[in-house]
């Protein structure tokens, strides 16, 4: 039986840190709890530590994609950090370039992004894109300009 990887709760964001190099089993025991910790936390981040992950297969490549994709369809988003050459180079061999999965290359650095991320999500919700038909709903509207 596989163990299952930790997934961790600060503040906001989950964070996941996976020490040992996976089986198929753990890749999927891991898109479950992560997704209902997702839910059950209503985290807006998502941490994939792969810092001490040295060999990874196509499964488990598709699987982080596929791990982003529910975390943004539960509205998370997914950075996944610490990837080594080696396994960025195996992913790209494969023909897994892991389209829509962020990557930073330490935790700090992922941490950032998520909170460009979020900042950027909160000012959309207030403030459409120019052009978007609702001209009256920007930032200088309020201050009739």
């Amino acid at each position: 039986m596989s163990e299952r990887v930790p997934v961790l709760r600060i503040g906001q964001v989950l964070l996941v840190s996976i020490q040992t190099d996976l089986d198929d089993q753990a890749v999927m025991l891991l898109q479950d709890d992560l997704a209902a910790a997702v839910v059950d936390s209503g985290a807006h981040g998502v941490v994939i530590d792969i810092t001490a992950v040295e060999i990874v297969d196509s499964f488990v490549g598709r699987m982080l994609a596929t791990i982003a994709s529910i975390s943004r369809l539960l509205d998370a988003q997914t950075v996944v950090v610490g990837m080594r050459p080696a396994v960025a180079i195996t992913l790209v061999e494969l023909g897994l370039s892991l389209g829509g999965v962020r990557t930073a290359l330490t935790l700090d650095k992922g941490l950032q992004v998520l909170e460009r991320l979020r900042g950027r999500q909160e000012g959309d919700a207030f403030f459409p894109l120019a052009g978007s038909g609702d001209q009256g709903a920007g930032p200088d509207a309020a201050a009739g300009l």
